[in-house]
């Protein structure tokens, strides 16, 4: 047998089955698409779900793939051991109601037999306890000893997820040797050990589970299978692990170079090797689909995987940033299969640089934190660490609870999660997981699913904005119906239409169906699996019925505005890529008929000089009448025009490519003008951070930024009115009122001071002497803090060295100062000391400085008997 490397046995497997017609299609992206069950793509089947349900229509019966997958359940385990990991293949061959047990299984055998080599006298088969469908043909048409077909039962071969579409499976098992077991006579298919490795399951799903464990025969059956590329490679190189193949051991390798050590030679430097050996995959694949680090849903996984890494780097003695030569190393092992890793290389670059730049600086104050409570922790004899504790250390210094619960295990201690759970409960939520009544494909449950998934409909927006067409379904907001009467809600399906559905960041259109003397109004227009599109509002007046021939007529003054806004987004794009770098990604745009936002990667707030800049730019390219070309090509022909894409987007084998004269170019299905001309203008209203990494820009155009303009004028207008000016010399009024203000503000300061001194009359008559320093506590109504602290200062010139305590009744609301001497401070008293021995008896508190202090309180009804305090207080401090 020939030890066959990961590449070339991705491409054996994908060849195999394109010669037995079946569609190569690419991976599919780690994020899903329409399937809120799922955070990340998990298996080969999971972004194939529609075709299995029958919500979309396969562009083949017969479909094969290498789906790059990623599972998170058990990420503390990864490293531990050699088996576990986050990041993998999964090679798989799938028929949608065509071919079934007998041709899945006999292509198994030939793809394992005679095309990689395996030898097939070590080759096990499994089946469902109850398949005796699948047992007669591995033994009678295979030829496989029946001994050596092992029936297992619901809980290994049988696949279901709740209720849906479910089946038997079909296991096969590899005998890796003795060197592989366990040493147990008993070893067998289904022993814990690592000599029995399975390769591949075929999934037969021929039942539908009702929810309620009874199953009914599928009329069209299915055939999903899984195969683990990097379970086969172990196999075909006879290697340990996985972590010993062709592409990860070069990726090992280049980690134990990095860090001076070996593999294999020490057990916790063996943990963190595989640690960043599996991580850094997870991570460069991750970003590459377009994933940013956050701390919420996928964006947490990635960030947790990449801090995780990093953590383990340190461990291993690696110093400084090291992650992005490691994601060099991923990207050249992996290109030939994922050539969507090359092409988005510097920004996998730049976020990974990023991220790690930033977990530097938090990482070693909270290791140093972490290392003092276990040093208490130790001395004091305690084992948990409490929640409240571990809590502090995430949400004061940023420490990931993973690692501190990580470290902890390390050391033999523990955590209290519930503790950390109710301390986080405290804080607001900061993510919320999926809510609601979920389907099979985890997306809320509608009345489109009861649709007949041949009902398609086609757009014809590009050329029209009024189209005649035959209504192939009507719903209402709970079923699907044959008319639609004067007033009910519902939605419109038709064969062709012209109305633009919301997709790529732009809004929808919107406008009427009419149809004799009914009068639909569209309020939204939706893209639905299975190429449908709905148009969703209500009856104005009259019926429409299914059969129907109408009249679609879109807004055409909201379609153009749109189509403006839409178009300066192209050329935002491009002007920030040449402002700020070519790292500049769309992260998300909304588009409508008032305004543009526009979201990118960028890792700094943009300065007013580069605000200035992408405006200028922009602009420019509007003046210069710019035809707007547009071209439906092949995706490899667009690429090579260099024309950009969207992250995450799903694009078929022919796209739309938007060219603006020599300056934007971009894959784009949305509306745009002919000619950047008809934009008009543009200006950026403000530009702000919205995620770790990502910007946002608002802007306007043409009509919403005449309005604005309009609007800041009409304000202008009504100040200056208000102020008796005109708007040329309303800067010069306003500096002018500001300057008289000042002067009666002065004033009015002045006559609060007079007006408190005259309201206390002459108090020097109460002026006590204790212990030799003059003190004199009084009251005045009505006066505010400032206000006490001038009579303050003029009592204290009066009384010569003393102290000065004067409280106040404003609406309920009690004031209280203290002033002191220099003095009297010589002899002990404090103003501060002295405010704090008093401010209780009039409900509240306070403190300050020895020679000034100040206190506010709820119980005017206290204020004479903090005032007879004074002298006891003072009397106290003197020494």
């Amino acid at each position: 047998m020939q030890a066959y490397g990961v590449n070339e046995l991705r491409k054996m497997f994908l060849d195999f089955f394109e010669s037995k017609e079946h569609l190569k299609m690419k991976s599919f992206s780690l994020v899903p698409h329409n399937d809120k069950s799922l955070l990340l793509i998990n298996s080969g089947m999971a972004p194939l779900k529609p075709y299995f349900t029958g919500q979309e229509i396969p562009p083949k019966r017969r479909v094969t793939t290498c789906q790059k997958c990623i599972r998170t359940g058990d990420i503390e385990n990864v490293g531990k051991t050699a088996r576990h990991g986050t990041f993998f293949e999964m090679l798989g061959n799938f028929s949608f109601g065509d071919y079934f047990k007998r041709e899945a299984i006999h292509w198994s055998w030939e793809f394992l037999t005679e095309v990689v080599g395996l030898d097939p006298n070590r080759l096990y088969p499994s089946v469902y306890v109850d398949d005796d469908e699948a047992f007669e043909i591995w033994e009678k048409e295979i030829g496989i000893p029946a001994e050596r077909i092992t029936r297992l039962g619901k809980e290994d071969n049988f696949w279901e997820h709740g209720s849906g579409p479910c089946g038997p499976c079909s296991e096969i098992y590899y005998d890796r040797g003795e060197k592989y077991g366990c040493g147990s006579p008993d070893c067998k298919v289904g022993c814990d050990c690592d000599r029995f490795m399975e390769i591949w399951n075929d999934v037969f799903t021929q039942f539908d589970n009702d929810g309620h464990n009874n199953y009914t025969e599928l009329e069209q059956k299915n055939i999903d299978t899984g195969m683990g590329l990097e379970r086969l490679a172990c196999i075909v190189q006879d290697v340990d692990s996985m972590f010993d193949i062709d592409r990860l051991k070069a990726l090992r390798d280049h980690i134990c170079e990095m860090a001076g050590v070996e593999y294999q030679k020490d057990d916790k430097s063996d943990v963190s090797i595989r640690v960043i050996t599996d991580h850094i995959r997870s991570v460069t694949f991750m970003i590459s689909d377009g994933i940013l680090p956050s701390n919420s849903g996928r964006g947490y996984v990635l960030r947790r995987l990449l801090r995780r890494a990093c953590r383990h780097g340190r461990l291993l003695g690696i110093e400084g940033n090291f992650m992005v030569p490691l994601a060099t190393t991923v990207i050249e092992g992996s290109k030939d299969g994922y050539p969507e890793l090359e092409e988005k290389k510097d920004f996998i670059f730049k976020v990974i640089a990023k991220e790690e730049e930033q977990f530097n600086k938090t990482i070693d104050q909270g290791l140093s934190i972490l290392s003092g409570i276990m040093a208490d922790m130790e001395a004091k004899g305690e084992t948990v660490l409490s929640g409240e504790e571990a809590f502090r250390l995430y949400d004061t210094y940023g420490f990931p609870v993973d690692l501190t619960m990580e470290i902890l295990e390390e050391k033999g201690f523990g955590m209290d999660e519930e503790g950390f759970q109710k301390a986080a409960a405290q804080q607001k939520a900061t993510s919320k997981g999926t809510f609601g009544e979920h389907n099979y494909m985890g997306a809320a449950v509608t009345v489109y699913e009861s649709i007949d998934p041949s009902v398609t409909s086609k757009f014809v927006g590009y050329d029209h904005l009024e189209y005649e067409s035959k209504i192939s379904v009507l719903t209402t907001e709970d079923e699907v119906v044959e008319a639609l009467s004067d007033g009910e809600r519902g939605t419109i399906f038709v064969d062709e239409t012209p109305f633009y559905a919301t997709s790529g960041g732009q809004e929808a259109d919107c406008g009427v169906i009419t149809c004799g003397d009914g009068e639909f109004v569209v309020e939204d227009v939706k893209k639905l699996l299975g190429g449908k599109i709905g148009h969703i509002g209500y009856m104005r007046n009259g019926m429409m019925k299914v059969g129907d021939t109408v009249t679609l007529s879109v807004n055409r003054e909201k379609r153009a505005l749109s189509a403006r806004n839409h178009s300066a987004t192209h050329l935002l794009q491009k002007a920030l890529r040449t402002v700020l770098g070519t790292h500049v990604e769309q992260a998300g745009s909304s588009v409508n008929e008032d305004r543009l936002r526009f979201d990118f990667s960028h890792f700094s707030a943009m300065t007013p000089e580069e605000i200035q800049k992408v405006e200028e730019l922009v602009n420019e390219s509007i003046s210069r009448s710019l035809p707007v070309i547009v071209k439906n090509m092949p995706i490899e022909e667009a690429r090579k025009t260099g024309a950009q894409a969207l992250f995450g987007e799903k694009y078929g084998d022919i796209v739309r490519v938007v060219n603006m004269g020599d300056y934007s170019i971009e894959f784009c299905g949305g509306t745009h003008v002919p000619n950047t001309s008809e934009i008009g203008a543009f200006k950026i209203l403000s530009e702000t951070g919205v995620a770790a990494g990502v910007r946002r820009i608002e802007a306007l155009t043409s009509k919403g930024l005449m309005t604005y303009y309009s609007d800041l004028e009409k304000k202008m207008h009504e100040a200056a009115k208000l102020l008796k000016a005109t708007p040329e010399n309303l800067g010069e009024k306003i500096v002018h009122l500001q300057m008289e203000n000042k002067e009666l503000h002065s004033e009015v300061e002045s006559l609060k001071s007079k007006l408190a001194k005259d309201a206390m009359g002459d108090v020097m008559s109460q002026v006590e002497e204790v212990k030799g320093v003059n003190v004199l506590a009084i009251s005045v109504d009505g006066v505010d803090m400032n206000g006490l602290r001038d009579l303050g200062d003029q009592l204290k010139e009066k009384i010569g060295e003393g102290v000065v305590v004067i409280a106040s009744n404003t609406d309920g609301k009690v004031s209280l100062m203290a002033t002191v001497t220099d003095g009297a401070q010589k002899k002990g008293a404090h103003a501060g000391n002295l405010i704090k021995g008093i401010a209780a008896l009039v409900g509240g508190g306070g403190g300050g400085r020895p020679n000034m202090a100040q206190a506010g309180g709820k119980n005017p009804a206290g204020i004479p008997d903090a005032l007879a305090k004074v002298k006891e207080v003072v009397a106290e401090q003197i020494k």
